[in-house]
């Protein structure tokens, strides 16, 4: 059980680092800021700063409900390897058109307004943005995980589990996932938050910097899932670091949360 526990230990930690990076997926930000922003303008401020968390805290226990089903059944049968590779080339796909709506968006928005982060799903279920209850935005979190990508994600959680005794080792390994991106998500809900509050010269800056960080992140990662697949030097380099490149993405994000909260206001004096 020790020598389980041990090896369980690199696993947890790679799945909160791929939820942070989750958390950062455009579809997310694009509905935490739809959400934010609906209720920040019915007056409901307190609401409007935990839209993140309780955006994630619905996304999150889908992921967890998914993976220990799918546990159960891959208790019984292996997980087809079909399953991987269609995950890796619908995850590559959207994080390229991801990549490019968010930099038209960045380009194209007028200087006075502030960029908004553009999403596929948010566009299907934009009407769900006016959530003005705790339950409601958990429930559109919920809807957002309803998706091949996120799905796919839970089963890969449930076939790593197999080895370590099924379905609380799932658990276990989506619930780190849901802490991380439960942190990013917060995260995002503030600091959306703390922009609509200034809706100054910073706050428009500030959501320019970002809107270009999600759009070559986005971009940036499909680009090494490519290279692992098509470039053998890549994909050996790649082996085994994955921790260490959630790391560098998780990373980059927190220096560009500085840079935009910070740059701007001295550029301004």
């Amino acid at each position: 059980m020790q020598a389980s526990q041990e090896t369980l230990f690199p696993l947890m930690a790679l799945a909160i680092v791929l939820g942070l990076k989750h958390g950062m997926d455009a579809d997310h930000l694009a509905s935490i800021d739809g959400l934010t922003r609906y209720n920040a303008s019915a007056e409901r401020p307190h609401l409007a700063r935990l839209c993140g968390f309780l955006f994630s805290l619905g996304h999150g226990t889908v992921v967890c409900v998914v993976a220990v089903t799918a546990s159960l059944l891959f208790k019984q049968a292996a997980m087809p390897i079909w399953l991987d590779n269609v995950g890796a080339w619908v995850s590559t796909f959207f994080l390229l058109l991801l990549g490019a709506l968010n930099l038209y968006a960045v380009f194209s928005t007028p200087s006075h307004e502030m960029v908004s982060p553009l999403g596929l799903k948010g566009r299907i279920l934009g009407r769900f943005n006016h959530a003005g209850h705790p339950a409601l935005v958990a429930l559109v979190g919920a809807l957002f995980a309803i998706s091949f990508d996120t799905l796919s994600q839970a089963a890969l959680f449930s076939a790593a589990s197999i080895h370590f005794g099924g379905a609380i080792y799932a658990l276990v390994l989506a619930f780190c996932f849901m802490l991380g991106m439960m942190v990013t998500d917060a995260a995002n809900g503030l600091w959306i938050s703390h922009l609509l509050r200034r809706a100054d010269a910073t706050a428009r800056a500030a959501s320019r910097i970002m809107g270009l960080t999600v759009a070559m992140l986005s971009l940036g990662v499909a680009a090494l899932g490519l290279s692992r697949r098509y470039v053998p030097e890549a994909a050996a380099w790649q082996e085994g670091r994955e921790l260490m490149i959630g790391t560098i993405v998780i990373a980059i994000v927190g220096a560009s949360f500085l840079f935009a909260r910070y740059l701007p206001r001295r550029s301004s004096y």
